[in-house]
């Protein structure tokens, strides 16, 4: 049973825009190995900013300074 887990920022993706992600990475699995779509497990983590670092800084932090 294949497994994704896509991590995201939380900074208001749209219930709209997660279904995408969902049907889009199962699609992919689909398509390039052959998977059966009822055995695909596509979990979404949003992620707050605090929690998110690059370059030893949070996202926070970098979007302040943008």
């Amino acid at each position: 049973m294949p497994y994704v887990n896509i991590k995201i920022t939380k900074e208001g993706a749209t219930k709209e825009q997660k279904q995408q992600l969902i049907e889009g990475a199962t699609q992919l699995l689909v398509d390039v190995l052959g998977k059966d779509p009822t055995s695909l497990l596509v979990v979404i983590d949003e992620v707050d900013t605090d929690n998110w670092g690059i370059a030893g800084k949070s996202v926070t932090e970098l979007r302040k300074q943008a």
